[in-house]
C-alpha cells in the first residue's frame, strides 16, 4: 500500500493501518502506541507529526478508515447485487470471511472503540458516531432505490446496522458465524416487508 503514497504520507498511512489491525485485535485500550509503531516501522517523531493528538488522534483515524472499508463493501453490494437479498448475503459473506480469517480475533474497530473509549473521549466518540452516521446513510440511500421515503428508510437502516454490529460481537464470543448467519435471515425478512417480495 505505502508505495501508492508520497513518503510522508506512506509513513502516516502505516500508523493508521497498524493502529486499525491492533484495535480489531486488542481494542482501543489495549493497543499501545509502542506496539503501533512497531508493527508500523515508523520512527516515534513521525507519529506526533502527524498526530499531534497522540493516540487519540490516531484511534480516530483508524476508526475513519475502517468506516471507508465497510463502506466500500455496503457500496460494492449495492451496485452489484441484483436484489436486496443479494446485497445481504453480499455483505454477511464478506463479513464471515473477515472473521474467518482472523480466526475469530478481528471485531468490529469502530464498535470497540465506541465502547472503549466512547464515553471518555468526545473525539473518538465523535469518530464512531460520524462512520455509523455514514453507513446508516448508505443503507438508507439504497432503500430510497425502491421507493421507501426517509422515515421509513432512516429508521430501517439503522436497525439494519444494529443488526450486522450486535451478530458480529456475538459471533466473535461464539467463535462461530451462526450469528451473522440468524442476523442474515432478519434483513432479508426485514426487507421484504417493507420493499416488497423481490427481497
Amino acid at each position: 500500500m505505502s508505495s501508492s503514497y508520497p513518503k510522508g504520507l506512506a509513513t502516516r498511512q502505516r500508523l493508521i493501518d497498524s493502529m486499525l489491525a491492533l484495535i480489531q485485535l486488542h481494542g482501543y485500550h489495549g493497543t499501545g502506541l509502542n506496539t503501533v509503531l512497531s508493527r508500523s516501522g515508523a520512527p516515534k517523531g513521525s507519529l506526533y507529526f502527524h498526530f499531534p493528538e497522540g493516540k487519540t488522534g490516531l484511534g480516530a483515524a483508524a476508526v475513519g478508515l475502517a468506516g471507508d472499508q465497510l463502506g466500500q463493501l455496503i457500496s460494492e453490494a449495492t451496485t452489484s447485487a441484483s436484489s436486496p437479498a443479494d446485497v445481504v448475503d453480499a455483505l454477511i459473506t464478506g463479513l464471515k470471511d473477515i472473521l474467518e480469517a482472523s480466526e475469530y480475533q478481528a471485531g468490529c474497530p469502530v464498535s470497540s472503540v465506541a465502547l472503549d473509549a466512547g464515553s471518555e473521549n468526545e473525539q473518538l466518540r465523535e469518530a464512531c458516531s460520524r462512520v455509523y452516521h455514514a453507513w446508516i446513510q448508505a443503507v438508507s440511500g439504497y432503500l430510497s432505490t425502491f421507493g421507501l421515503q426517509e422515515e421509513r428508510s432512516q429508521p430501517l437502516a439503522t436497525s439494519m446496522i444494529c443488526l450486522v454490529e450486535g451478530s458480529l460481537i456475538l459471533s466473535r464470543a461464539h467463535k462461530s458465524t451462526r450469528p451473522l448467519d440468524a442476523a442474515a435471515g432478519t434483513l432479508k425478512t426485514l426487507l421484504a416487508a417493507h420493499v416488497g417480495a423481490g427481497a
